[in-house]
């Protein structure tokens, strides 16, 4: 599917049948094969705007999956850069994607879940790239204070938002046809399985932001576009916990 190298669809049917964890342990050698990874552009795009809010330490991917955000803190950050994720087969993955170099920041990785990290206020950045659909709304509050407590004062919460496609949009049906289907999937099988495009609306967002106690600020991302209206086809959403937190 998608690659000559990338998985079947009865791999992708098997995965879409297991629990999360199992489901991405199963996809986590052809992953980054699928347009499941974020693409470089879109690293590329967050990397340049985050350059000049540095100089960033320590550097926190969580959700990393296969390590494409852990690529963009080993250009940001000067001493140490960690990935976690829940999935072991994903860390395996992208511990046996990411290249040693001896001039850069150490790289770690750490088996944890996003609403319990294991992590003391360490970190001066921490991105997210593509994982927010794994969290039900109700548990972005949680969510937003384990990321809070693992950085330091000061520190930056960051990750990009794409504007929501309209309904004239074939983009809009297909994202509604997805939710619909793994909402139906949910309901009639287990393990659940949670991934939904359309569940984390940045007003929402927002308010569940402010109300962990970051400050956020909204930077366009130029390199990637902009809509019929002018208006940027992404952002970068840039939160940050108070220097006296």
């Amino acid at each position: 599917m998608f690659t000559a190298q990338g998985p079947t669809l009865r791999e992708l049917a098997v995965q879409a049948l297991s629990s999360i964890e199992r489901g991405y342990d199963l996809l986590a050698p052809k992953f980054d094969r699928t347009p499941f990874r974020t693409p470089d552009r879109v690293l590329d795009a967050v990397t340049q705007a985050l350059r000049p809010l540095g100089p960033f330490s320590a550097g926190l991917d969580i959700c990393c999956g296969t390590g494409a955000g852990v690529g963009v803190l080993r250009q940001l950050c000067e001493e140490r850069v960690t990935g976690v994720d829940f999935s072991a087969g994903m860390l395996a993955a992208a511990a046996a994607a990411t290249p040693a170099d001896a001039n850069g920041p150490a790289v770690s990785w750490v088996r944890a879940d996003a609403r319990s990290l294991p992590f003391a206020p360490a970190f001066d950045l921490a991105v997210s790239f593509g994982a927010f659909g794994h969290f039900l709304p109700r548990e972005r509050p949680l969510l937003f204070a384990e990321v809070k407590g693992a950085l330091r004062p000061g520190g930056v919460f960051s990750f990009p938002v794409l504007a929501p496609p309209g309904p004239r949009s074939w983009l809009y049906w297909a994202l509604l046809g997805f939710d619909v289907t793994m909402r139906v999937r949910n309901a009639v099988w287990r393990p659940q399985f949670v991934m939904y495009y359309r569940t984390f609306p940045l007003s929402g967002v927002l308010v569940d932001l402010d109300r962990a106690g970051f400050t956020v600020e909204l930077r366009p991302l130029p390199e990637l576009g902009c809509l019929a209206d002018g208006s940027p086809r992404a952002r970068l959403l840039v939160a940050r916990k108070p220097e006296d937190a």
